[in-house]
């Protein structure tokens, strides 16, 4: 597609924006935010609706894949309606902040409620709800005590056990990139390299269809984000298939954020501001984890109690802004290592 072309499907996508978020010309009314969400709607609309009843301030959204968003705002300029920025992983956040489509927030609120390893040290974005990426395992076929790390996937004895999801998943390349964070390209391509020549089949869409197939024997282990496990096993408690935490003799479990920031041309920024501090506190934190069975970020709001039941974890405190830092690298290596 020419770059030509890419410029106008965005402007047009920008049109289309704007006549969903209000009828009469692109600015938003006074007491209304603008959220640009790639969040699933059925997951964040009780939250922006509970925000809403609490404020009396109007959150309208427009949702996407976070890709097209982003462009949307890049093309939109200083004319965009969107005041927040609304993602599903670090990774994309880090993208945005670095293209310019974010501010800094200068927040206490923020800086108390989110640990500092879930936030852009430039205070561009922050974490809202946790997502942890760790090793789902055959309760049937593999005892616990077998396992260990990521690293320890790619050992021959794992060879024809493991399942994957595909690289071209972004989940997949913000660990790739934590672990180029931690052990640098080279140990992470071995490790890598280790994982494909394991597969006991071609990678996964989905990390449903991954767990599924551990389920039905197809692989032993493989390596899933816990809230798809926590939404099969909520219908079906008897599902033959357990997590792991990986690493918890090293660094620790890999971890990403859904989370968000202003906008950098956000007409109301002082209330958006609000907005996020909002999300951070007992309600919405309780609302995220509730809702896609996800971590809070908070250490002061609990888990919901099927996710509390999985059991404590050491999570790799290493600051989530380097799983976008290094995702270029992170889609290299996997490519050079063969992981579809």
């Amino acid at each position: 597609m020419s770059l030509k072309r890419n410029n106008i499907l965005a402007s047009f996508r920008a049109v289309v924006a704007c006549v969903t978020i209000a009828l009469a010309g692109c600015a938003p009314s006074a007491g209304e935010l603008v959220v640009y969400s790639a969040r699933v709607e059925a997951l964040i609309k009780p939250i922006l609706d509970s925000y809403t009843a609490e404020t009396g301030t109007k959150v309208v959204f427009v949702t996407d894949d976070a890709g097209p968003l982003i462009e949307r705002l890049n093309a939109e300029g200083a004319n965009t309606p969107a005041d927040i920025l609304l993602t599903v992983d670090a990774g994309e956040l880090w993208f945005a902040a670095e293209r310019g489509l974010l501010k800094p927030l200068d927040s206490p609120v923020l800086a108390a409620n989110i640990p500092a390893n879930l936030r852009d040290p430039g205070n561009r974005w922050f974490g809202f709800s946790l997502r942890a990426r760790t090793i789902a395992y055959s309760s049937a076929r593999v005892d616990p005590a077998a396992l260990s790390s990521y690293a320890d996937l790619a050992d021959p004895r794992w060879h024809g056990k493991l399942c994957l999801r595909t690289s071209k998943q972004i989940y997949n390349q913000s660990l790739v990139a934590m672990l180029i964070a931690e052990f640098g390209e080279a140990r992470t391509e071995e490790i890598v390299r280790g994982w494909v020549a394991n597969l006991a089949t071609d990678v996964f869409s989905s990390d449903v269809k991954l767990l599924e197939a551990i389920a039905a024997g197809q692989c032993d282990v493989g390596l899933v984000n816990t809230y798809y496990y926590g939404r099969i096993v909520r219908e079906q408690p008897e599902f033959p298939v357990k997590l792991f935490w990986a690493d918890q003799s090293g660094s620790g479990v890999h971890v990403n954020v859904s989370g968000a920031g202003v906008t950098a041309h956000a007409r109301h920024s002082a209330e958006a501001r609000k907005f996020l501090e909002w999300l951070s506190g007992p309600e919405a934190q309780g609302m995220f984890a509730q809702s896609n069975l996800e971590f809070p970020v908070s250490p002061a709001v609990a888990a919901d109690p099927l996710v509390a039941s999985w059991g404590p974890f050491k999570q790799n405190p290493i600051n989530i802004a380097k799983a976008g830092e290094l995702q270029a690298d992170a889609v290299r290596l996997m490519d050079r290592a063969g992981y579809r």
